[in-house]
C-alpha cells in the first residue's frame, strides 16, 4: 500500500467519524488526539489531514478517487464502516456518508452490503452473550497479577465470585484482545469493543448489578475510553504499520511484529477490567476525577506488563478462527 493510499484511507476514516454532528464533544476530541498521537512517528502527517477533514478542504469523492486498488478501496470502505458502528447503530448522517462513499469507491454491492450487516451486528451485539475461552498459558489456578485498586471505603459489595476468578477473567480478557489486535482482519478490531463491554458487564453482575449497554458505554466514556476513537487507533496503528488488510499467509495472518502494535488493547482491557472492579465493589460511588484516574494509573502498569503476556497473545493470534471469534461476540454458537 503507497502512501498516498494510507493518506486517503486515513482521510476517509477521519470523515466517518466526524460525519455525526450528534457525536459528543469529548469524543470528537479524542479523536484529534488520536490523529496527533499516530502522527509523531509516521510519514502521513495526520493532524493535517484532520484540519483538511474539519475545513472540508477535502471530499469523499478526491479521497476515493485517490486509491487506485480494489483492495485498498475495499478497506477504505471497510474502515469507514467499523469507524461508523464502533459506538453502536449507525445514524442518518452516517448511513447517508457511507451510501455515498460506497458509490465512489465503485465497490461491489453485495461485498460491501455484507460487510456492513457483520458490522452491524458487532456493533448490536448483546453485552450478556458468551465470552471466549480463556487464553492459552492462563491456568485456571494460581497467581494472576492483580491492579492496585483501593476499594471505597463506603457501600462496599462483595463479589458473588471469587477475587482470583476476577483477576483471571480481566487477565484473560486482556489477552484475547490483544491477540485480536494482531490480526489484520477489519473486523477483528471491531470485536474488541464490544468484548470490552461483556466484560464490564459480568463483573457489574458479579457485584450484583444489572446492567445495559448504555450504562456501560457510558461507564467508558467516563473513565476516558472513547468508542470511535478506540477503533480509530487501534486500526490506524495497524494501517500504518502495514498489517490491516493483509490476510495472506505468514507475518499478516496472524501476527504482525511488536512494533505494529502497541498493546493498547491489553493495556486498555486490563485497566477498563480493574477500574470497574473498583467502581462496583464500591457502590458506584466514585468520582469521575477518580475513575479516571485509576485507570490512568492501571493503564501504565499495564502497558509494563504487555511484554510479560505477548508471548500468550501472539498464541493465540495463530489459532484463532476469525470467523468462529465473530460468530460468539454476535451470540452465535
Amino acid at each position: 500500500m503507497t502512501q498516498t493510499d494510507t493518506q486517503a484511507i486515513l482521510s476517509i476514516s477521519l470523515m466517518a467519524a466526524f460525519v455525526d454532528g450528534d457525536k459528543h464533544d469529548r469524543e470528537r476530541e479524542e479523536v484529534k488526539r488520536i490523529a496527533e498521537a499516530l502522527a509523531r512517528s509516521e510519514a502521513v502527517h495526520l493532524p493535517t489531514l484532520m484540519q483538511d477533514v474539519l475545513m472540508k478542504r477535502v471530499d469523499v469523492a478526491g479521497a476515493a478517487a485517490a486509491l487506485q486498488s480494489a483492495e485498498s478501496r475495499q478497506l477504505a470502505y471497510e474502515m469507514a464502516v467499523c469507524v461508523c458502528d464502533a459506538d453502536g447503530v449507525q445514524s442518518v448522517p452516517e448511513q447517508q456518508f457511507l451510501t455515498a462513499l460506497r458509490g465512489s469507491l465503485g465497490l461491489d454491492a453485495g461485498r460491501a452490503r455484507q460487510f456492513a450487516e457483520d458490522a452491524e451486528a458487532l456493533a448490536a451485539s448483546s453485552v450478556d452473550g458468551p465470552i471466549l475461552p480463556a487464553a492459552p498459558g492462563v491456568a485456571a489456578s494460581g497467581a494472576v497479577p492483580t491492579a492496585a485498586v483501593p476499594a471505597s471505603a463506603a457501600g462496599l459489595r462483595t463479589a458473588n465470585v471469587s477475587d482470583q476468578e476476577l483477576d483471571r477473567m480481566i487477565l484473560n480478557g486482556a489477552i484475547t484482545n490483544g491477540a485480536l489486535e494482531l490480526l489484520p482482519e477489519t473486523l477483528s478490531t471491531m470485536a474488541i469493543i464490544p468484548l470490552q463491554m461483556r466484560m464490564v458487564y459480568r463483573i457489574g453482575q458479579a457485584y450484583g448489578y444489572q446492567l445495559d449497554s448504555g450504562h456501560i458505554k457510558d461507564f467508558l466514556a467516563t473513565v476516558g475510553v472513547g468508542l470511535t476513537s478506540q477503533y480509530l487507533e487501534q486500526a490506524g496503528r495497524k494501517l500504518l504499520g502495514g498489517l490491516l488488510g493483509r490476510v495472506a499467509g505468514g507475518l499478516g495472518r496472524g501476527l504482525g511484529n511488536q512494533a505494529v502494535s502497541s498493546g493498547m488493547s491489553f493495556a486498555a482491557t486490563y485497566a477498563l477490567g480493574h477500574v470497574a472492579r473498583r467502581y462496583y465493589a464500591g457502590g458506584r460511588t466514585l468520582s469521575t476525577q477518580m475513575l479516571r484516574e485509576a485507570y490512568a494509573s492501571i493503564t501504565n502498569e499495564a502497558q509494563g506488563l504487555q511484554g510479560r503476556y505477548l508471548p500468550q497473545m501472539q498464541d493465540q493470534a495463530r489459532t484463532m478462527d476469525v470467523g468462529k471469534v465473530l460468530a460468539m461476540v454476535r451470540g452465535q454458537r
